[in-house]
This record gives structure tokens, C-alpha cells and sequence, in this order.
């Protein structure tokens, strides 16, 4: 079952991929629990700077693992001796996405349907091969977006555009994912993990703490006042003022070369 969630780390960027092909990567409770401690490992690597989530095969994720579920031979349990009504939530992988200070780039190689379209929008940035397809498909199953859906959408769509695309589990093609905003490009079958990749490391050249700490302010953005946020934002700033790569990013701008940052 390990197999089924892989893991690597190529220089500054691990890569997390659903490795499920056969079933388009539909998840398993195993496949959870193993997900939310590939994405802490990654967020506690000091030396990895930014993630990349993609799937194997011809999908990203088409949702939960709905056969195992009307077999009843799979709960989707995430904490030991869990059960549909007790799960604990603390440790998905939507909630722990949303907790990671590494910054998390999707690269969705198809569909993304469902849980699966819940796991995209927890990332950072979403970058969707141009067959590839975003199905807000919930209530077409009898459920409702349980993961991070009826939160994220209404913030990037608007209300009403969350509620069209919810009510009628609406599937999106790549262009018109790219015209509202829930991908930041689509590209070529071909080129995604290349352009994911870019992505990644342009963001990994940058200071690390920084990056982190801009990526905590924007997240806690969406719940706070102006002042609030403002008032949070200069204290973030003051430590990054203190760290040797604000001084090393001051004097490669000076110097006019690029900055060596160490996250120090």
C-alpha cells in the first residue's frame, strides 16, 4: 500500500504523487493516512522549499474510493479505530494542507473530481493539463464538497459562481477552469510536470522564511480586518528583519548578482 502514495526529493522539491492509475487514484484509507505524512514530512524537511502534488496515470483524483465504500470494505478512516461519524480531522490531508507552511504546487495531469478537486484547491497553486477537467461533482454522489470545497470555492468564485458550479456539480474543461481563476495556467499533457517544476523552483530560489511567512499571511488574510492583518503582517516582519538572508537578499541586490538564501 505504500506504493500507492510516493515520495521524492529532488534538490530543494519533493514530490508527492497518487500513484493509484488503475482507479484513477480514487483514495482509500490507507491512501490518507499515508498522504498526510508524505505532506508533514515534506513541511518539516527544512531543505525542501516547495512541494509539488500531481497523480500517476490519467488522473489527478476522481474522488473517493466509492466501490470500496458500497462494498463496505473501506471506512476512509484517518485516525486508528476511526469510523465514518469519528474521524479526526485534525490529520486529513485537506486540513493539513491548509496548515503547511511549504508552499504546494498541483500539478493535475487530468481530472480532478470530488475529494479530488478538494485536494487541488487546498494547494497553492494549481497548474492543470490542458485534457484535464474539474468536477465539482458531490451532490451528483449525495454528499456535499466535505473537504474544503464549500470554503475554498465561495473565496475564489464569489458566492454565486460557488454556487452554480456546487448545486449543479458542474464539470469545468481547462479553459474555463483558467477563466475563473481555479487554475493559474494550463499547459500542455506533455509539459505539466516541467511547467509544475519551473513553478517550483523560481519560488525555491527565493528565501524560504519569507516565503513561508507570506504564504501564513494570506492564508489568515481571508478571515481578518484590514487593521488586524495589517497589525499580523508586521509581526511576521520583524524576526524575517533579523535573519542573515534579509541581509544576504539586501547585499545581492546591491551587489547585483543572485541571493544565496539558506533559510537562516
Amino acid at each position: 500500500m505504500s506504493d500507492e502514495v510516493l515520495y521524492a526529493v529532488d534538490g530543494p522539491i519533493a514530490t508527492i504523487t497518487l500513484n493509484a492509475p488503475q482507479r484513477m487514484n480514487t483514495i482509500s484509507g490507507p491512501m490518507l493516512r499515508l498522504l498526510t505524512e508524505r505532506l508533514v514530512a515534506a513541511d518539516e524537511d527544512r531543505a525542501v522549499r516547495c512541494v509539488i502534488l500531481t497523480g500517476a496515470g490519467r488522473a489527478f483524483c476522481a474522488g473517493l474510493n466509492m466501490e470500496a465504500q458500497s462494498r463496505g470494505s473501506d471506512n476512509l478512516s484517518v485516525g486508528s479505530g476511526a469510523t465514518p461519524t469519528n474521524l479526526d480531522l485534525r490529520n486529513t490531508p485537506p486540513t493539513v494542507l491548509h496548515a503547511m507552511d511549504t508552499p504546494v504546487v498541483c500539478a493535475l495531469n487530468g481530472s480532478a473530481a470530488g475529494y479530488g478537486l478538494d485536494l487541488a484547491l487546498g494547494c497553492d497553486i494549481r497548474v492543470l493539463a490542458r485534457s484535464g477537467k474539474l468536477a465539482a461533482s458531490y451532490v451528483k454522489r449525495g454528499v456535499l464538497p466535505e473537504s474544503g470545497g464549500t470554503w475554498y470555492l465561495p473565496r475564489l468564485l464569489g458566492l454565486s459562481m460557488a454556487a452554480e458550479l456546487v448545486f449543479t456539480g458542474r464539470t469545468l474543461s481547462s479553459e474555463e477552469s483558467l477563466r475563473l481563476g481555479l487554475v493559474s495556467r494550463v499547459v500542455e499533457d506533455g509539459e505539466l510536470m516541467g511547467a509544475a517544476r519551473a513553478v517550483a523552483l523560481e519560488i525555491a530560489a527565493n528565501a524560504p522564511l519569507a516565503v513561508q511567512a507570506a504564504k501564513r499571511m494570506m492564508r489568515m488574510a481571508w478571515n481578518e480586518t484590514f487593521n488586524d492583518h495589517t497589525h499580523h503582517v508586521f509581526l511576521q516582519l520583524l524576526p524575517l528583519m533579523q535573519t542573515a538572508d534579509m541581509k544576504e537578499g539586501i547585499r545581492a541586490f546591491l551587489e547585483k548578482r543572485a541571493p544565496n538564501f539558506t533559510g537562516r
